[in-house]
């Protein structure tokens, strides 16, 4: 969820208009090889997170991954010279709006992280494509023709399939079921934040993007403090030596994938570097075995295979549909001869 799945879904729309705002290189394997690595930064965030978030109130760990993960994208503005024209907008409350629902689709994958196993949490949240497809259609007024609607349909399928294990097994108020939910309304945030991701590329540069959703969403993380008031299992705690280290490992570990993850889009288009979004399935099955003796059963692989085929389809077809649009907007064109 890259994310976490939250994160990298929630900045790849921003990672896209970079490659084609800023100078690219034609190295696919570089740009392929990039993206890998930050699917495995993510997926090593997401373990230090996992044990951080029975120590400390999911709150807190969102506002150390917001605070601290804001310094190594500072540092990237910076050394790209972006780092005045970061902080200016022409669009503060979509900036606002985009940080509110990325915000939410943390707190909701944070939760599902520690309720859940790493590949249950990560498989549902290969849902966040077919929600985007869902949303373009209603918000931004994308045609949607018969083979992406199907592609949607069987995806959300595959969902179904994964959740089954929750919930048959586990009561609607189990923590089990509670984190397949928080797990699914990570996808759907996710797949909002990408909308407005898409609005704000109209107009802002993507270090601008990176840097108010890091700085606001610190502050909206701050919001959670009350809520300790009303459930104790909110309160802000002072950390341990440990746990502070976990805390700012997550931060910077997220600002670090986001970083790598945003460079990988300079060397390879968008729709070739996608599908690698989901070796986080690896990951998550390869560290869920190894440091939580955790093994999906045999309806998260298949539902989480079906999930992935119906997002790599609607990938490769929007690729399709962009090709479609660039040759229709050449056609349409005047010849300046």
């Amino acid at each position: 969820m890259a994310l976490s799945g939250a994160d990298s879904k929630a900045t790849a729309g921003g990672s896209e208009h970079a490659a084609g705002a800023d100078l690219t290189l034609p190295r696919p394997m570089l740009g392929i090889g990039l993206k890998l690595l930050s699917t495995l930064v993510f997926s090593v965030m997401i373990v230090a997170l996992k044990i951080a978030a029975e120590r400390v109130p999911i709150g807190e760990v969102v506002f150390a991954r917001n605070f601290f993960g804001i310094f190594p994208v500072l540092i990237m503005v910076i050394l790209r010279g972006e780092f005045i024209v970061a902080f200016r907008t022409r669009q503060p409350w979509g900036h606002v709006g985009r940080a509110v629902v990325g915000m939410t689709a943390m707190l909701a994958s944070f939760t599902s992280y520690k309720f859940l196993p790493l590949p249950d949490a990560t498989a549902i949240g290969f849902a966040s494509p077919l929600f985007v497809v869902v949303l373009a259609f209603l918000f931004l007024g994308e045609r949607v023709r018969v083979f992406r609607w199907s592609a949607v349909g069987v995806g959300f399928l595959g969902i179904l399939i994964i959740l089954s294990p929750h919930i048959g097994a586990t009561a609607i108020s189990g923590s089990t079921w509670f984190g397949a939910l928080c797990a699914a309304a990570a996808a759907f945030f996710s797949a909002l934040a990408m909308i407005f991701v898409r609005k704000l590329c109209e107009t802002e540069r993507t270090a601008t993007i990176v840097t108010w959703f890091s700085g606001t969403a610190s502050l909206l993380a701050l919001l959670t403090i009350p809520f300790g008031w009303i459930d104790p299992t909110w309160a802000w705690v002072v950390p341990d030596w440990e746990t502070a280290g976990l805390l700012v490992f997550v931060g910077l570990a997220g600002g670090l994938g986001q970083i790598i993850m945003t460079q990988s889009y300079r060397y390879a288009d968008a729709s070739t570097i996608a599908p690698f979004d989901y070796a986080n399935m690896i990951w998550a099955v390869l560290l869920g075995w190894l440091l939580f003796s955790e093994v999906p059963v045999a309806e998260v692989i298949i539902g989480a295979a079906i999930v992935i085929a119906a997002g790599i389809f609607v990938i490769f077809r929007e690729r399709r549909l962009g090709f479609d649009r660039t040759r229709d907007r050449r056609a349409s064109t005047p010849s300046k001869v």
